[in-house]
């Protein structure tokens, strides 16, 4: 089966093109008849011993397959550092690492026939939280980081909570040169202390969040200094003088300029709430709760309300062109969608979007959850409408707030598979997806 599978595998190297495209015209070999004089010989069943030994070597296959490589120094180094935020950021909130993320939903039995909102995974912890928690969590994510490495976590602060990204860009630069000038002349105490009422640091630096934390972090102290050429007059200021015991520790100071420069903002990751359910006739049937909408709840009721009273006269009226600036309007609207992709034994896939992401994430989401990701498909829309450009984004396609399609097999290596008569699986899909089937109601 697997030698098959390898052969057909290899067979598309030329008879496909890249994801999306069509298929060339398959180049078939005509076989060659047997001779008449020569009669085939039987075929004899093997033996149980054979079987048993043939089962004991595709078993050792299947466990060198899913076997995988012991994981780096840097991996179990990076998974303490995500348990040990976590188990800081829940004891700030007086909770458990498992009541502050998402309750697991129950795979088992009727389950509801969408989502029950817009989740995002964040990457410092892998925990999973609603949209409205998604910034909050961040922040005592980030704040939980402190304990573990207050530079790092310091710049995550500068680079993710400032929202213009040309100030960002000023003020990392400008902090560059001050940590390169340290490095470059560390016998020249001018370049050692900032004064904190400097015009440059005030208007680039000082208006950034995690700035000061950032200082502190990497060796600088406040001190209240006189400032030179004051007279007799007693003048001080408040100033930013670096430790003497840095000087010691130069490179420090240049991998801590070079984070602050290649680093970029913390961003959580959609998560995309994967869930696989029977065959059943409402898979055309979307509930969408108002996290996959830019209105409000009440926004949403006023444009049904007008849209109905309003429908047939505006029918009537409408250009062509105002009805597609119309369209093109209502697609802004939403900022996520909810995609089902029935297979053709009824199955179905369905995953959350965002609604500006291209075709090819989710080409890519369905060929992940397939048993051989090599086989060829396409994914057709309400209509039969192939969807072929995976440039094209979700909105542009009108597959916006929710759609289903419909995916369907390369033809010419289906009619190969079943030629050589080989046992098919049940389902395409994986059997780990299979194990968590839901029903929708």
């Amino acid at each position: 089966m697997r030698k098959f599978f390898q052969e057909i595998k290899a067979d598309l190297k030329f008879k496909t093109a890249g994801p999306g495209q069509k298929l060339s015209e398959p180049s078939r070999v005509p076989k060659e008849k047997p001779k008449a004089e020569v009669a085939p010989k039987p075929r004899q069943a093997p033996t149980d011993e054979a079987q048993m030994a043939a089962a004991a070597a595709l078993a050792r296959m299947e466990v060198k397959a899913k076997a995988k490589l012991p994981p780096s120094q840097e991996a179990i180094k990076n998974q303490v550092r995500k348990e040990l935020m976590a188990e800081a950021a829940a004891s700030q909130k007086g909770l458990s690492v498992g009541e502050k993320g998402l309750a697991s939903l129950d795979t088992e039995g009727a389950a509801a026939p969408s989502v029950s909102g817009v989740y995002f995974i964040c990457p410092l912890t892998g925990t999973v939280v609603r949209k409205d928690r998604k910034e909050q969590h961040l922040r005592e994510a980030i704040q939980a980081y402190f304990s573990v490495d207050p530079v790092a976590a310091s710049i995550m602060e500068i680079h993710t909570f400032n929202k213009d990204r040309e100030k960002v860009r000023v003020g990392v630069e400008t902090m560059a040169k001050y940590l390169d000038n340290i490095y470059l002349h560390p016998e020249e105490e001018k370049y050692r202390k900032i004064k904190l009422q400097n015009k440059v640091f005030q208007e680039r630096i000082s208006c950034l969040e995690g700035i000061h934390r950032f200082f502190q972090a990497v060796g600088f102290e406040t001190k209240t200094l006189p400032v030179p050429g004051q007279g007799k007059k007693s003048h001080i200021e408040e100033y930013y003088v670096l430790k003497e015991e840095m000087l010691t520790k130069l490179e420090d100071l240049k991998d801590y300029k070079e984070q602050l420069l290649s680093s970029e903002p913390v961003r959580a990751q959609l998560d995309r709430q994967l869930c696989v359910f029977k065959p059943s006739p409402e898979a055309a049937r979307f509930e969408l709760p108002d996290d996959f909408y830019n209105l409000t709840a009440e926004e949403i009721k006023r444009e049904q309300r007008l849209r109905t009273e309003a429908l047939e006269k505006a029918s009537m009226l409408r250009t062509r062109a105002m009805r597609e600036k119309e369209e093109q309007r209502e697609m802004r609207k939403y900022n996520y969608t909810l995609v089902r992709v029935r297979f053709p034994d009824g199955y179905i896939l369905q995953g959350t979007f965002y609604a500006r992401e291209s075709l090819s994430v989710l080409y890519n989401f369905v060929r992940e959850a397939l048993r051989e990701d090599w086989l060829p498909f396409e994914l057709l829309g309400p209509g039969g409408l192939k969807l072929t450009d995976e440039n094209l984004a979700f909105n542009e396609c009108g597959l916006v707030p929710s759609a289903l399609l419909t995916l369907a097999w390369d033809t010419a290596v289906m009619a190969d598979i079943q030629a050589a008569g080989e046992e098919q699986p049940a389902s395409p899909l994986k059997p780990e997806l299979l194990s968590r089937v839901q029903t929708l109601s």
